[in-house]
């Protein structure tokens, strides 16, 4: 889809805004439900958007990948929490989910989260 995650997040807000345009009936429906149903309830927005990303690991989908990463960040969500996420979609699925766990990495870089002392070591 993007390719990589700088490239993402340079050109993603162009492309949204010309499929708003094109396609407002979508926009309002999926916008609405969005709104209602991802903020903090009886689990925090930060939960569910580690949840949305998890399974957008699930599905492959590099957009949902980069969109529910810079959510989840913006929601307070750490590198240590992200990775630990990673961690679950792996285990539950395997390979298909262990190599995406790269594009989530670009994503955290691009983001600009630092690595803590010791991660990685």
């Amino acid at each position: 889809m993007t390719g990589d995650a700088k490239t993402h997040y340079a050109t993603w807000p162009d492309r949204i805004d010309a499929m708003k345009s094109e396609t407002p009936d979508i926009t309002r429906g999926f916008g609405g439900m969005f709104q209602k149903l991802m903020g903090d309830g009886a689990l925090s927005a930060r939960a569910k958007e580690l949840i949305a990303l998890a399974i957008g690991m699930s599905v492959r989908c590099e957009a949902c990948i980069y969109s529910h990463a810079e959510k989840a960040v913006k929601a307070g969500a750490t590198r240590e929490q992200l990775l630990d996420m990673a961690g679950v979609v792996v285990t539950m699925q395997g390979g298909p989910g262990y190599v995406y766990v790269p594009k989530l990495i670009e994503a955290i870089d691009a983001l600009g989260l630092e690595r803590t002392s010791g991660a990685g070591d």
